[in-house]
């Protein structure tokens, strides 16, 4: 148990030193970055509060869905007990009025009258065996009484954490509303030059170093063998690629999200020179987003171009990239399967349309992410 406790504890600690380098290191891309001024970053507050504020409210949901289904199990089991209770209520009641109309009598009867000794031997055995059993049940219904009150207890106090929850729920969808009532606003005083960035080169081409320096810096710090240790790709079993590592699993991958393709890998931006470095998926809000294959967050933050983006590690230098999402449902350090829901499409980051930037990278260089879809 110690050893048990011990490596969870040294494995949180590992975590946690993760965690703050890379926090650390988001710092300094910051502060070396040549944009701080930026429109767009007028947004990043609002944003990332959008995101945790949906983060917190799917925990809640989660929470009170373990909840209710404790409190259905409590209260299956009190209506048990109830039930056991009343039956074993009645036998004593029939068990002891039977005594009541016998009383000592038939005690004293088999003692004094002339009948077979066999046959009297017999009816004391019987009598004897309802007084074990009346004091059988009298020890049933103690306990079964000792346990209703535990369940009860139990009930109470999770129907009171349940309302807990619908409050924090309530308060969180309020703090949530207002927050999207600040980013329209914000949005509605800087739609204009949000559009003249949009189409401006520099900043586009500042927007693309400054994530291939993000990816670099996380490649070069999950190279060294302390960060990389936090994950293995063979440990991680998906059973949609039999446990296949991610080089195996070209032609095999399905989109993060089901939207229209609007622009390809390599092809140009609109009005502009500079090159879409993976792929731009156009869909509806709010809609799920999923981990292309097994992996490990290395990054869920909001970062001035592409939002709310979120970066998976799936060893061997592999990685994928999820960007402009309303919500991040993921963490730093959280360990993915394939298909598991990581985000939200949203348009964060300045975005015009909503949808998913979605890129694929190797020891940092992009890939074409059609050449690892799966083909129909």
């Amino acid at each position: 148990m110690i050893h048990v406790s011990s490596a969870y504890a040294g494995k949180q600690e590992e975590l946690e030193n993760l965690r703050n380098r890379i926090v650390t290191m988001q710092a300094e891309l910051e502060k070396t970055s040549e944009s701080k001024s930026e429109v767009a970053d007028a947004l990043r507050d609002s944003e990332r509060a959008i995101s945790d504020s949906n983060r917190k409210l799917a925990d809640l949901a989660k929470q009170q869905q373990a909840a209710d289904k404790k409190l259905n199990g409590l209260e299956a089991q009190e209506r048990q007990l109830g039930g056991n209770l009343a039956e074993q209520q009645l036998l004593l009641g029939r068990l002891l009025y039977r005594q009541y109309l016998g009383g000592k009598q038939e005690h004293l009867k088999l003692l004094l009258n002339d009948r077979n000794p066999n046959q009297v031997a017999r009816d004391w055995q019987y009598y004897r065996y309802i007084a074990r059993n009346r004091a059988t049940w009298l020890a049933t219904l103690r306990n079964d009484l000792s346990a209703l009150h535990s369940v009860s207890a139990a009930t109470r106090e999770q129907r009171t954490e349940l309302a807990l929850l619908r409050e924090e729920q309530s308060a969180q969808k309020i703090t949530l509303e207002k927050e999207k009532q600040a980013r329209q606003q914000m949005l509605g005083k800087i739609s204009q030059q949000l559009r003249q960035q949009r189409r401006e080169i520099n900043r586009l081409q500042r927007d693309e170093n400054r994530l291939a320096q993000l990816v670099e810096k996380l490649a070069k710090m999950l190279a060294q063998p302390k960060s990389g240790s936090l994950f293995r790709n063979d440990s991680l079993p998906d059973n949609r690629f039999d446990g296949n590592p991610f080089d195996q699993l070209k032609g095999k991958l399905a989109l993060p999200v089901k939207g229209v393709v609007t622009n390809r890998f390599n092809t140009p931006r609109p009005d502009s020179t500079v090159l879409w470095k993976g792929l731009f998926l156009r869909t509806s809000a709010g809609q799920a987003v999923k981990a292309v294959a097994a992996g490990q967050v290395v990054f869920a933050d909001w970062l001035r171009g592409f939002g709310n983006l979120l970066i998976v590690d799936h060893g061997a230098g592999y990685m994928s990239l999820y960007g402009n999402n309303e919500t991040l449902f993921k963490q730093v350090g959280d360990v993915l399967r394939g298909g598991d829901i990581v985000a939200a499409v949203g348009n964060s980051g300045g975005n015009e349309d909503s949808g998913l930037y979605f890129e694929l990278r190797h020891e940092s260089k992009p890939l074409d992410p059609m050449k690892w879809l799966a083909t129909k």
